[in-house]
């Protein structure tokens, strides 16, 4: 059920997919151990495999079904064709498939360390993961009339791919991973039909209360032997405002005149942290900190642009 309520909404979005991915590891709530969430087994265990493989399998029928039944059959299909979206959105929706694919790679990376699969071998079943589930996608809207198989989208795909089998193989580790954040915006009342009607589906479709974030542990970068705080994390992060449509921002809405908001990019500095790295024998703990690593902690910000220069936010998320 909650699966087929998100794809109510607009599934093409790059965060859509990622809340799914919430919704896909809550199947595994009841795998955590003494020694933490998705604990890596020591041998191959044929039970937790059967169970990953029946849940992605059951998983997959239903995105495929949704995509098809909600989305895609709402419009034409045409001849295979390319589609270039490389400047919609400030190229916000690029940050928002880089993310997703990162993620879907460590969480993949993780299911199978849980199983007992080596690393070599988990890394890659974490990458083909990836990019097979983002190309999926891509190649149906290679087949739709609306858009088209999108280059700029495969490769934000694959960077993001690569940033997370990179990391596992060299570090044995993610010491730089992608966050996503959300607030309000002003921007959605103006076109809901674009936008979002309500809070839920604003944060899926409203590009201008986005933020994503290139999120860099520092303790990890240091000597094993330091009093750096190894829960505490730097972030660089990307959004950008002013947008009522992809490319350009329309006059007016249903007869309804739009006010004149420029468009521009924001870039932000801020601390997080990774509470996931701070060791606790509860499961429930445990849990919740390995979710939250995937969403940016509101914290103390500062913001650059070019329309409004150096701000300082107390709190931003």
């Amino acid at each position: 059920m909650k699966v087929f309520i998100l794809f109510n909404y607009k599934i093409r979005n790059g965060l859509l997919r990622f809340a799914f991915i919430m919704v896909f590891l809550l199947e595994f709530l009841n795998s955590h151990s003494q020694s933490g969430f998705l604990p890596p087994g020591d041998r191959y265990d044929a039970n937790r495999m059967r169970t990953v493989i029946i849940t992605e399998v059951a998983s997959g029928v239903a995105i495929s079904a949704g995509l098809y039944f909600l989305w895609y059959r709402k419009h034409p299909r045409s001849r295979f064709h390319f589609f270039n979206d490389d400047a919609e959105w400030l190229q916000m929706d690029k940050a928002g498939h880089a993310t997703t694919a990162y993620n879907i790679g460590t969480i993949q990376y993780d299911l199978m360390r849980w199983c007992g699969v080596k690393k070599d071998a988990s890394i890659a079943i974490g990458s083909i993961t990836a990019l097979g589930y983002m190309s999926i996608v891509e190649i149906l809207d290679g087949f739709s009339s609306k858009w088209g198989f999108s280059k700029g989208d495969m490769l934000a795909n694959i960077f993001g791919t690569a940033l997370f089998a990179f990391q596992q193989k060299v570090w044995d580790q993610q010491r730089i991973s992608l966050k996503f954040s959300f607030h309000p915006s002003i921007y959605a009342q103006y076109y809901p039909s674009e936008l979002g009607k309500n809070l839920i589906s604003r944060m899926l479709k409203d590009y201008n209360g986005q933020t994503y974030w290139l999120s860099f542990n520092i303790g990890s970068f240091l000597p094993a032997k330091t009093d750096f705080p190894y829960w505490l994390n730097m972030n660089l992060g990307y959004g950008a405002e002013g947008m009522i449509g992809g490319y350009s921002n329309p006059d007016s809405v249903k007869g309804v005149r739009i006010p004149h908001f420029p468009r521009y990019r924001q870039f932000y500095f801020s601390p997080d942290a990774d509470l996931f790295r701070i060791p606790a024998s509860s499961s429930i703990y445990n849990t919740a900190t390995y979710l939250t690593r995937f969403s940016k902690l509101p914290a103390p910000a500062l913001e650059w642009s070019k329309i409004k220069g150096l701000r300082f936010h107390p709190f931003y998320y």
